[in-house]
């Protein structure tokens, strides 16, 4: 089971500018085939389908700590996109075409069918599928495949770090540049455990320092490449087995939390009235608060 915690991975910073292309690109970040939601759905159904768990336990918290990591990230990345899209257009009276400037803007689903939010899909439009979800049975295999697929989508993560200088997308890229990194190094040292092959003498890849990028070196500065995360209070703690020794990029000391990143605030979302969203009138509203109040008895 789940625990959730109403906070994001990191406090993002308010926009000051719409940037509705910048959120277009961001959304191969979410949905695309090495987005957000794939890492999710392949650690997660790879841990329900875990076989003898008690056996390897170390592998099994791993990608089940992993896992749940991942739920942030899928949130972390739909936020920024919808603090990019923020300010796109402005209210008016229907008949004075209020979202005119949407049809000038490369995503146009995220004007007509989510009230400027994000979706799960790529940067072209094109729905998340669950073929990109790979669980093989096969512990090896699995592993070589995530590993793989954080290398993949560090190098998508570059790609749309250097697509746009809007500040919410670089500070969310630039975090993710480097637990990303974190995962890649965890599943080479997991595959050495278990096979003998030192995979992180390929790091990095592709080979371009975290630190080439402001908003990643702000985040190893203190400390957040060292750091792999239980998620749970009192499960998952051997992946202490396998996330230790040294980074081998920088030689510093890997560190195991038990627990979660500090985070950040959760952004409030302001009303879209052009957008008809939320949809509920200030006459509305007092009409709820009132129902609330005689469901509470007061």
């Amino acid at each position: 089971m789940f625990t959730r915690i109403d906070k994001l991975a990191i406090e993002l910073p308010e926009p000051k500018y719409a940037d509705a292309n910048a959120a277009a690109a961001v959304q191969e970040l979410l949905g695309g085939r090495f987005g957000e939601m794939s890492t999710l759905n392949n650690y997660l159904f790879q841990s329900f389908n875990f076989r003898q768990k008690k056996k390897l336990k170390p592998f099994y918290d791993l990608i089940a700590s992993i896992a749940a990591e991942e739920f942030g990230h899928v949130e972390l990345v739909s936020t920024a996109i919808n603090l990019c899209l923020t300010g796109s257009t402005h209210p008016g009276d229907p008949d004075i075409a209020p979202m005119r400037n949407a049809v000038d803007k490369r995503n146009t689903y995220h004007f007509i069918a989510t009230a400027q939010t994000a979706f799960p899909g790529d940067s072209m439009g094109k729905a998340w599928t669950g073929d990109y979800v790979f669980s093989s049975g096969n512990l090896i295999l699995d592993l070589l495949h995530n590993f793989f697929l954080e290398c993949g989508a560090r190098a998508n993560k570059m790609r749309v770090y250097e697509m746009t200088d809007h500040p919410v997308a670089r500070e969310m890229v630039g975090y993710l540049l480097v637990r990303g990194g974190v995962h890649i190094v965890a599943y080479a040292k997991a595959l050495e455990v278990a096979t003998g092959v030192d995979v992180t003498k390929m790091l990095p890849i592709p080979n371009l320092d975290n630190k080439k990028f402001d908003i990643a070196r702000k985040f190893e500065e203190q400390g957040v490449h060292r750091r792999l995360y239980t998620f749970s209070d009192k499960y998952y703690k051997d992946i202490a087995q396998i996330w230790k020794g040294t980074h081998p990029l920088d030689g510093q000391p890997l560190e195991v939390i038990e627990g979660i990143p500090q985070g950040g605030p959760v952004p409030e979302l302001e009303e879209i009235p052009e957008a008809f969203a939320p949809g509920v009138s200030a006459e509305d509203f007092f009409e709820i608060a009132k129902r609330l109040q005689r469901s509470a008895g007061l």
